[in-house]
């Protein structure tokens, strides 16, 4: 850590090596682990007061700013030490009061333990290596045998006060010269050193040294699963459905079939296995106790019942049981399937199971078998308040979290603004469009951008398994790919001309809505199909016979499709917008053409309406994703137009 020095003194330091055991997945996975620094802190009166600046909850440790640490007073937090017992709310209480920066944000839960060690700087992960060894049947054996008197074991005991507590206990009668770290059984790996950069060459050494143990015991699983299997949109898509009733609301489930998962999933074991428990308490927030084997909703869901019920009565408080849904599916045809709220949630139970699937093989084939924490100990944190609070930081969910979008022109004009709107809403969104640029027209886990032409059918078919595969199934279809063709009287219109207009405008969205129909009626929600067609469907104009006739036809398209497929719970809408300028449809040449043929200026041609108002891509966008909401929950088969006022159409 040569460059810690560059960093800005003791806090710097800690921001550094904090992201560096935060940037290794094999050391922290998405809010677990914790660091923090003993250093002054300088009040307004200019007074030095001895603190402990400790990560803060809700930050992530990869990419963690100063103003992540809570700067509290490291006497109070001794005084609070001395107490004999101390609930939960009030440690925490108490933590929020004592911080000497009100604006800096709730500490952690484990600042007294932090506080106590009698060094300046403290590391803690969950390092696979470490939690392999701790989740045996003789795991306490294993660890003195990996690491001897360098570290101090402790049993587990649930994070907060009594952890503290029994660390003040067991760390005068265990620790000695030789001590650089501290293994909490079933829970991770604690180093510590006179500064930060100490601190984190003793986390690299312990680690090292039981990777390297591990690698001679333990071997990683190498085997081949063979080949993943092939399985239809409409049977993910099902299964989806049947998560989101559970759950009781709409969920993102994505498919996981690397060699890996493909390995596990097909073990013999597997459902024994499986069904024991994860690595660490902190991971049942994101993957529940365990996962669901096969497809047994109905099993899973009465199982995790039983599992409440058999907890809850053990104490005092009266607990609302949380949904059931699995946020995990192992299954042999399927590989891992990892559920969430949006599709970020989906991926980082995935994160998480993926550290735990070589953890399992490795200790159940070679080291004696995997044997994590009790189900009350589990039960114990799935339903600690502190712990919901962590997954209560992110807020309310946005009124289309756990939606799945479908849309076609998504890399320009109303397609994109469409893909943007639904994205801001919280859909995850797969936009196709024959631009390459389509794959980067947005960052983050909920955006799936494909480049194809929708006048193959078979890339359009590929794309459509691709985002049921990503996630889980497809609520929304928004149909905006289009082209206007060439400005010809059907006098001398070329027939191929014709064809390639009709190609795109109706033929590639009568192709799409056959295939995405088994899908759409398997939505949780149910489907909900927005056509873009075109001011010309009811006020055509010279010159785009091959436009306007293809518009009409996909309106007609739109219409028996809301016939059909009402007994699906699908509804369908057409949305008409007319002189949307910034869409791939118009060229500055055309539409100075367009104005010179009108005797206006490029701007009044723009605002040709009874509204004066000009019509862009985001207008057309607002109208087609409330018709995709609930508020049009009753609305099918309706022709809307979005053109500023038209008295040809009115």
């Amino acid at each position: 850590m040569t460059a810690a020095a560059e960093h800005g003194g003791p806090i710097g330091e800690c921001v550094y090596g904090s992201r560096l055991i935060g940037s290794d997945a094999d050391l922290v996975l998405h809010g677990g682990g914790n660091t923090s620094v003993k250093a002054a802190f300088d009040d307004i009166t200019g007074t030095a007061i001895d603190a402990l600046y400790v990560k803060g909850s809700g930050w992530d440790l990869a990419t963690i700013e100063a103003e992540g640490f809570t700067p509290l007073p490291t006497q109070r937090l001794r005084d609070l030490l001395d107490l004999d017992a101390l609930s939960d709310s009030d440690m925490m209480r108490e933590l929020s009061a004592a911080r000497l920066d009100p604006d800096a944000p709730q500490p952690s839960v484990e600042t007294l333990l932090h506080a106590y060690l009698p060094h300046t700087a403290v590391q803690h992960s969950h390092a696979d290596a470490i939690v392999t060894l701790t989740n045996l049947a003789d795991g306490s054996d294993r660890v003195a045998e990996v690491f001897g008197s360098s570290v101090v074991v402790i049993d587990y005991v649930m994070p907060g006060f009594d952890l503290a507590k029994e660390i003040t206990r067991r760390w005068p009668l265990d620790a000695d010269e030789d001590t650089i770290g501290m293994v909490l059984m079933n829970h991770g790996l604690f180093t510590f050193g006179h500064d930060t950069q100490t601190a984190y060459q003793h986390h690299v050494e312990l680690i090292t040294r039981a990777e390297s143990w591990l690698d001679s015991h333990a071997p990683l699983a190498t085997s081949s699963s063979g080949p993943s299997s092939a399985v239809a949109a409409s049977v993910i898509a099902g299964l989806r459905c049947g998560v989101c009733d559970a759950a009781g609301r709409a969920m993102i489930m994505t498919r996981h079939r690397d060699e890996a998962s493909m390995r596990f999933a097909r073990r013999d074991d597997v459902e024994d296995l499986a069904n024991r428990g994860p690595l660490t308490p902190d991971h049942v927030i994101r993957t529940k106790r365990v996962p669901m084997v096969g497809r047994d909703l109905d099993g899973y869901a009465a199982a995790y019942a039983s599992y409440f019920s058999n907890n809850a009565r053990r104490g005092n408080e009266t607990l609302t049981m949380l949904d059931p849904a699995p946020r995990v599916i192992v299954d042999p045809e399927l590989g891992i399937c990892t559920i969430g709220e949006q599709a970020k949630a989906a991926d980082i139970a995935f994160d998480i199971y993926a550290h735990t699937m070589p953890v399992l093989e490795r200790a159940e084939d070679h080291l004696g078998g995997y044997v994590p924490l009790d189900a009350d100990d589990l039960f114990d944190m799935e339903y600690w308040d502190l712990e919901q609070a962590k997954l209560a930081l992110g807020g309310s969910a946005p009124p289309l979290a756990g939606m799945i979008a479908f849309l076609t022109g998504a890399a320009s004009g109303i397609g994109k603004a469409c893909a943007a709107l639904l994205l801001e809403r919280g859909a995850a969104v797969v936009g196709i469009d024959r631009d390459d640029a389509v794959a980067g027209a947005f960052d983050g886990p909920a955006w799936l951008g494909l480049s194809v032409d929708v006048t193959d059918d078979a890339a359009q078919h590929v794309a459509v398994q691709a985002a049921v595969e990503r996630f889980g199934g497809i609520d929304i279809v928004v149909s905006s790919a289009g082209v206007f063709g060439a400005t010809t009287p059907i006098a001398s219109l070329s027939m191929d001309d014709w064809r390639a207009v009709q190609s795109v405008n109706v033929d590639a969205v009568a192709a799409l809505l056959s295939m995405v129909h088994p899908i759409l009626e398997r939505s949780p929600v149910g489907g909900r199909v927005v056509l873009i067609g075109s001011k010309n469907v009811p006020a055509p104009g010279k010159g785009a016979g091959a436009y306007s006739a293809s518009k009409a036809a996909l309106t007609q398209l739109g219409r028996v499709a809301a016939l059909e497929w009402a007994d699906d719970s699908i509804r369908v809408n057409t949305v008409h917008p007319d002189a949307v300028f910034d869409t791939g449809l118009w060229t500055e040449e055309l539409l100075a053409e367009r104005a010179r043929r009108y005797d206006m200026s490029v701007d009044q041609y723009k605002r040709r309406n009874l509204l004066s108002a000009e019509v862009t891509s985001a207008n057309v966008a607002d109208v087609v994703v409330s018709l995709c909401s609930d508020t049009f929950a009753t609305t099918t088969g309706a022709a809307i137009p979005v053109d500023g006022g038209n008295e040809r159409v009115i």
